[in-house]
Formats: C-alpha cells, structure tokens, sequence
C-alpha cells in the first residue's frame, strides 16, 4: 500500500481524485481532534485486495490478507483508503470496541465491498469513534460528541453486505453514519439494543391502592428507598410522566400521561415488582406500558449530506433516537425496511421516537415494502426547516434564525440554493431568490448573500425555505402499525405518491400534510399529492388530515392539487378527511365503512377556507361492530 497521494490513484483522473482527496484530508483532520487512532494517516490500498477481521480469533499482528492471517479489529482498516474492486470480510460475529471508520472510493463497475459474517456483534461505544454532530430535531445534547458504530465518510460506491448479522449496541450509539458519500448501499442488518433505552413492562393486576408489574426481563432496574430507576449500559433514568399504553387486545399504541408523584415501588420476585399508590395513575391490567427519558441527544442511524443511498432488507429490532434520520440528503432508496422488535424477544417497542425522518432532501425519496411499527413517535416524516428573518443587513442580505431548540447547527444553505420568502401567518410565497454566498454566524444565525436585492421588506415573523431541497416522494407497498402518532407526515413541494399502503390503527391521523412557521418550523407547501388504494383500518380520525397552521386564509391558499381517491377506510367514527386552505382538492371513488347509522359520503369529508372541491363516486356501508 502506498500513502494516499496522486500516484496511488492511476485509474482516476487526477482532478477527480484531488478534490475527493483534499476533501477528505479536510474531515479527517477535524474529526481526528476527537482522538481516533490517527485515521487522517490512510494510505492507499492497491484496488482489488481482500482484507480479513476475525473479532475472535484475529490477531492485529497478522496481514489481514487471508482467513487464517486476519486482523482482530478495525485498526487496520480504518487506517486504509480502499479503492475499486477491495473488499473488507468480517468472518463472523464477536465484541467490536473499535468502530468501523470506512473510506471507500470505488467505481460504478468496481464497488468497495464490506461483507460481515452471520453472527451477533456487540458494538461498544466506550472506545468508539465519536463526532459531534446536529441532528435534527434532536438537539438536547447537540454538543457532545456521539458514539458511531459504523461510520463510512467521504465515499462512493460502498456495499455494506450483512445477510444473517446483527449489529447489536451496548449503549447509546449512532449504529450507521453515512456523512457526504454517495452511492452507498446497505444491506441484509439486522440493528438491535442489548438493553433498550425504552423500558417495557405489563400490569398483572390492579387494586384500590396498588397494582403488579411484571418488568421485561431486558428492562433493567434498581429500587432504592420505595424509587425505581432504569437501568442501561452507560445510562440510567427514573420514570416521568410520559408512557406509551399498548392495549393487548386491540394492539393500538397511544401516548398517556402518568403521574409518577407519591408512587412507592417494592420488588415482590424476578422482575417483578409491585407499585404502591393512593389511587391508581392510569395502569390498566393486561396493558403493556413503555417508558423512555425523553432527552433527545441521538439518532439510529444518520444520512447526512449525501446521494444514491439505499437501505434494502434491513432488520431494526431497536434504535434510539430520532430513528434513521436523513439530512439534506438526494436520492433515497428505502426497500423491505422491517422494523418491529425481533421474533420470540417478547418486546413490543422497536424506535425510541420517529421511525424514517427526513428533514432537507431532495431528488427522490422512496420507502417500499416495509413493515413500520412499534414507534414511540411517527412512523414517516418528511419536511423542510424554516428558518426566520431577522434582519436584511444589504438589500441582498438576509440574516436568518433557526428558531426551534431541537433543530439548529446543521448547514442549511450552500452556493446556488434557491429559497422562498413566506408569509409566517399566511403560509404563502412572495419572493424568490438564489443564493451567492453563505456564511455561519454562529449555530443559530446564518447570513445568506443573494443573487439579487430582496423585493420587499420581510415582515418581522417571516421566513425562508431552501426550495432546492425538497424532495419527490414515493411511498407504497407498506405497512404501518402500533403507531402512537401519526402513520405518514409529508410537507413537500413536489410530487407525492403515497399508494397502495395498509395502515393499522395509528392513533392519530394516517396520513398529515401540515406546515408551520411558528412551532417546529417545518416547511413547506404541497403542490402535488396523490393518496390512492391504501387501507386504512381504524385509524385515529381524521384518517387523512390537510392542516397547515397559517392563521390567515388568503384567495391563494397554502396546499394545492390533492387527490384523495379509491382508498378503503374502516372508520372508527365519522371523519374520513378534514382539508384546511387548500384549492383543487378531490375525494374521489373511495369505499367508506362506518360502525353506525349510514350518512352521506359529504357528511364524512371535512372542508374548512378550501376553494375547487370535489367529492363524487364514493361508496358507504355500515358494519356494526
């Protein structure tokens, strides 16, 4: 191998490989301030070469270039710049306290290939790579650094292969990171938590003045003085006031507030332990409850300024955090995602808040044939980020605001972004710009330089969106169930396909097409939706809910050309669809069972400051249940 220069590269022009170079010695060198193994010291590998880690048997004296020489850890690896043709062969499972810090750079004929064996690997994040990173939505802890299991930088055309693998975390972790790479594909994981940062437990019995709890045998704890507390690999939290109730016998997943003042816990055998109370706070015999700290400092796994990703046949048994969150990312292929805890683990949670989050992406989004569930929060949600105007320094200037505490740091804007000026109370564009020139004020505040002077003077609530990143989407073929929130969030510009779909009793609207630009701020209009041939089965009402938050309607209104047509929906009670401010809205052709006395398919579609409605060709029964 040879140090990663120019002539370690001949098959690639030598433009193409300074830019990616340079760029890589850029990252490595800042993030080798977290102290990790001298990673910004790579060289080259010569392309077409195996490389070999037995977490067991290995040995980091070996080679690493046969079965029986291989490496013990990631310490080599993470130490090469693989090219065309390499591939990284894990023989099988083991305990894993170094990460796998991948730089890959193969071509579209010739991938970087990493291939795990079948097996359990236990990822520890005491000695892990760390990076401090902004998440969206997820910034309670934005300034300390964050364990990453596996985390592939500045690549292209990288295979990650794991078909019978799973990455299984011993504490909190990133278990994927994908930061400015493209063409990255991952495929047959399977992610899973030893010990869940969301704790689980089922009432046995209740009384006048006490009620049984049988513990989850992978929910750990401790009771001192009457207290119980949590108890986690590297963490520990007592229980608050927000659970998760889980009704056995319907499976609907809901939030419920439980006060946890006066409570007094006594263990009465294993993992069984009995609280004490003056009257009962909400715990219902048979019910399963889950409890989490609801401190955001993580994601599952994170995308982040990257391109042509794929996530095929992906196992999530666990991940803590905002899910797998996608940041201003382009070209999103989500296929055969299944997420629900794992056969026979007698677990019912499988995400700690949202289950897919994408925030800023843009080109194409697509989730297909996957199975969503167990959530702590939303199963999909996709929108952009407003950010607010606080001043127009120059007459081609505006200084901007991130304005919600979870969603800041990240960068939001690049060179040739194009952004819209919107009317915080109205929703609606006014402006159009491009921006010439960025510069970060601090983690907050952004100072756009734009193309030409703003129009006109910004209201002092008004707010920009990167029009630039915001994406297509396509959702069909999927399942979504034991969802305590909503089932599918999209607040996008361009086209929406959202098909051919089962929802299963999510406890709050199925679908929501919303917009703020006065709570979490995100963005933006949806211009062209269709929602066709899914089956929504007593789902919370209503089913379908077009709701942005503007508090002034206009002649124009905020969403526009929605189609709502040949869905089947099993109705709880009497609202199929509520439309806000929108124009060119249809409800066409669908099949609408209700529980009680037959109404009118008008009666069941709710409008409110709409213009261009129509609902025809809808068909009623009743079944009583």
């Amino acid at each position: 191998m040879a140090t990663v220069y120019r002539a370690a590269f001949p098959r690639y022009s030598y433009l193409l490989l300074s830019v990616f170079m340079l760029a890589w010695h850029a990252r490595a060198s800042a993030q080798s301030a977290v102290g990790y193994h001298g990673v910004n010291q790579r060289v080259a590998s010569k392309g077409s070469a195996a490389y070999y880690v037995n977490p067991v048997k290995g040995d980091d004296n070996n080679a690493g270039s046969t079965p029986q020489k291989a490496w013990k850890t990631f310490a080599h690896v993470n130490r090469i710049a693989l090219t065309a043709g390499d591939r990284v062969i894990i023989t099988g499972g083991g305990d894993i306290r170094e990460s796998l810090f991948l730089v890959g750079y193969g071509n579209s004929e010739k991938h970087v290939k990493v291939m795990f064996g079948p097996g359990t690997y236990n990822f520890y994040p005491e000695t892990s790579f760390k990076k401090q990173l902004f998440i969206t939505n997820t910034n309670d802890d934005a300034y300390t650094p964050k364990a990453i299991a596996v985390y592939i930088d500045s690549s292209q055309y990288v295979d990650i292969e794991a078909n019978g693998a799973k990455f299984l975390m011993r504490g909190k972790m990133i278990e994927t990171c994908v930061d400015h790479s493209q063409n990255i594909s991952l495929h047959g994981i399977t992610y899973d938590y030893k010990r869940p940062t969301v704790s689980e437990l089922k009432i046995l019995k209740t009384s006048a003045d006490y009620a049984d709890l049988q513990i989850h045998p992978d929910s750990k704890y401790s009771i001192k003085d009457s207290l119980l507390t949590w108890e986690g690999e590297g963490w520990r939290c007592k229980p608050i006031w927000l659970w998760q109730e889980l009704n056995t016998q319907t499976n609907e997943l809901q939030r419920k507030d439980i006060s946890m003042d006066n409570l007094k816990y006594a263990e009465t055998g294993k993992n069984q332990v009995r609280v004490y109370f003056k009257t009962n706070p909400g715990f219902v015999q048979n019910f399963i409850y889950q409890s989490r700290d609801i401190t955001r400092d993580c994601s599952g796994i994170f995308l982040v300024r990257s391109k042509n990703l794929q996530l095929k046949n992906i196992h999530i048994n666990f991940m803590h955090g905002m899910g797998v969150v996608s940041q201003f990312c382009q070209n999103l292929s989500l296929d055969s995602v299944l997420v629900k805890p794992a056969v026979g683990s007698g677990r019912t949670c499988s995400a700690w808040a949202d289950i897919l989050h994408f925030s800023g992406c843009r080109g194409k989004i697509i989730i297909s044939n996957s199975y969503l569930s167990g959530a702590n929060d939303d199963a999909v949600n996709i929108h952009g980020t407003y950010l607010r105007i606080v001043e127009t320094p120059k007459p081609n200037q505006v200084l901007l605001r991130f304005m919600h505490g979870q969603t800041f740091g990240f960068e939001a804007f690049v060179v040739g972004d194009s952004v819209g000026f919107i009317h915080s109370k109205t929703l609606l564009q006014y402006a159009q710009n491009v921006v010439t020139e960025v510069k970060r004020v601090n983690d907050k505040d952004i100072l756009l330089t734009l193309k030409n002077a703003v129009s006109q003077s910004p209201d002092s609530t008004d707010v920009i969106e990167n029009i630039t990143w915001t994406p297509e989407v396509w959702i069909h073929q999927n399942t979504i169930a034991q969802i305590p929130t909503r089932g599918v969030l999209v607040t996008t510009r361009r086209k929406s396909v959202i098909e051919n779909n089962v929802f299963l009793r999510t406890h709050n609207s199925a679908i929501s097409v919303a917009d703020d630009a006065a709570s979490w701020y995100e963005s933006g209009m949806v211009n062209n939706m269709l929602i066709s041939n899914n089956k929504f089965n007593l789902c919370g009402e209503p089913v379908v809910l077009i709701e942005p938050e503007n508090t002034l309607d206009a002649p124009q209104k905020v969403h526009s050309n929605i189609v709502v047509a040949r869905n089947w929906f099993q109705l709880q009670a009497s609202t199929a669809v509520s439309v806000k401010s929108t124009s060119n809205i249809k409800v066409t052709g669908n099949y609408f069972n209700l529980s009680d006395a037959l109404k009118k398919a008008e009666d069941l579609v709710k409008f409110k400051d709409c213009v261009n409605t129509e609902v025809s060709d809808n068909k009623i029964s009743v079944e009583k249940r």
